[in-house]
């Protein structure tokens, strides 16, 4: 090797570790420059913790059910004659329906009628003689049976009459009428539905871990998408003796006055058993907390150190809390907070101990005690 060689060795070496000197020192300097500058701040909406009225109270899905409900259906065949009543209307217990022709039933009715007048003169003309030994007594048994059999063929006769006339088994409200007359009905066929609306009911579970807390005489209140802005009470009036064994849920029957007729058969609504007094009590909406296998936790707003600028940042700081029962979207918490903290509502998955904050509550979604439920 000449010495040439060597001095442009040491030369391609110096230069070359001045090069790798240098974007190590340059690594160490970007380094020390982002940890002097912290992370950069998140932006989060927040709340600040107050004291709620909290009323105790069950939530459930239930559906309406009439007092009394029925469709109308004929017993027999038949040709509809007549029908009284109009669609959408209210009518009494016994008021006629629909008739349908019996013209035949009612002159067969007749003829029995008089076959059981003559048995009627028979018996009490044999019953007379009896007496004076003109006829035997095996006569007037005679006699006795021929009436008797002649009453019960009246009454058979007169039961299908009266079945070819279709009455309102109980007061209440008509629907539509689904047929003409004229028109030819098979047994069964649905003529209209009857209604008792008022009272009306509602029908909910709950669960198994509820069961202490329901009785008959409690109060309930229900709401339906059909007046979102109104609300209707009523009370418990019937539980199920026992739990459903698929699902551990018990069955409950309460009744709601209904004097407008606003709420019918079939809705669905919205029901909250009231369970005790109201009472004050801290609350977070849910998405304010986050639940961990090892507890819940919220991030409070807190104030940082004055920066060398002297402004007081505000960071984030992570805090256990104790839960309690639930209320549409908020929560009430029996620990962990006190009234008046600052919390972060939203944006907190992106949080840790020490972040900085950038407050923005323009695009806060609204707390709902009681949601309205869609039935889809």
């Amino acid at each position: 090797m000449t010495k040439r060689m060597i001095i442009m060795l040491v030369i391609a070496t110096v230069i070359f570790g001045g090069i790798l000197g240098f974007l190590i020192f340059r690594g160490i300097m970007i380094k020390n420059f982002i940890a002097s500058m912290g992370e950069p701040p998140q932006t989060v909406t927040s709340m600040v913790v107050g004291y709620k009225d909290w009323e105790p109270a069950l939530h459930a899905v239930g559906s309406l059910k009439a007092l009394k409900g029925t469709d109308i259906t004929p017993q027999l065949a038949g040709i509809v004659s007549e029908i009284p009543f109009k669609s959408d209307s209210e009518v009494k217990e016994g008021d006629l329906l629909v008739k349908l022709a019996n013209e035949d039933d009612v002159a067969k009715l007749k003829a029995l009628e008089a076959d059981a007048d003559l048995a009627r003169l028979t018996y009490d003309r044999s019953k007379q003689l009896v007496k004076s030994r003109a006829v035997s007594q095996a006569q007037l048994d005679t006699s006795t049976a021929t009436l008797k059999s002649a009453m019960a063929q009246v009454a058979a006769q007169q039961a299908l009459v009266n079945k070819k006339e279709i009455r309102a088994p109980f007061s209440g409200h008509v629907g539509i009428r689904l047929v003409d007359i004229g028109q030819y009905l098979t047994a069964g066929q649905k003529i209209t539905t009857l209604q008792a609306l008022d009272p009306i009911y509602v029908d909910f579970t709950l669960s198994q871990s509820d069961v202490s807390k329901v009785s008959t005489g409690q109060s309930v209140v229900i709401s339906t998408d059909a007046y979102p802005d109104t609300s209707f009470t009523g009370k418990i009036i019937a539980l199920d003796p026992k739990l459903d064994p698929a699902t551990r849920n018990i069955a409950v029957r309460a009744e709601l006055a209904n004097p407008d007729r606003k709420l019918l058969p079939g809705m669905f609504a919205s029901v909250k058993v009231i369970t005790g007094a109201e009472e004050k009590k801290l609350t977070l909406p849910q998405t304010a907390i986050t639940y961990n296998p090892y507890g819940e936790t919220v991030f409070l707003v807190k104030k940082g150190k004055p920066g060398a600028d002297g402004k007081v940042p505000l960071i984030a700081e992570q805090k256990f809390i104790t839960t309690g029962t639930t209320r549409g979207d908020e929560v009430a918490i029996t620990k962990g907070i006190s009234d008046g903290d600052t919390v972060v509502v939203s944006g907190q998955l992106k949080l840790k101990n020490g972040t900085s904050l950038i407050i923005n509550n323009d695009q806060s979604l609204p707390v709902e005690a009681a949601p309205n439920s869609q039935d889809q």
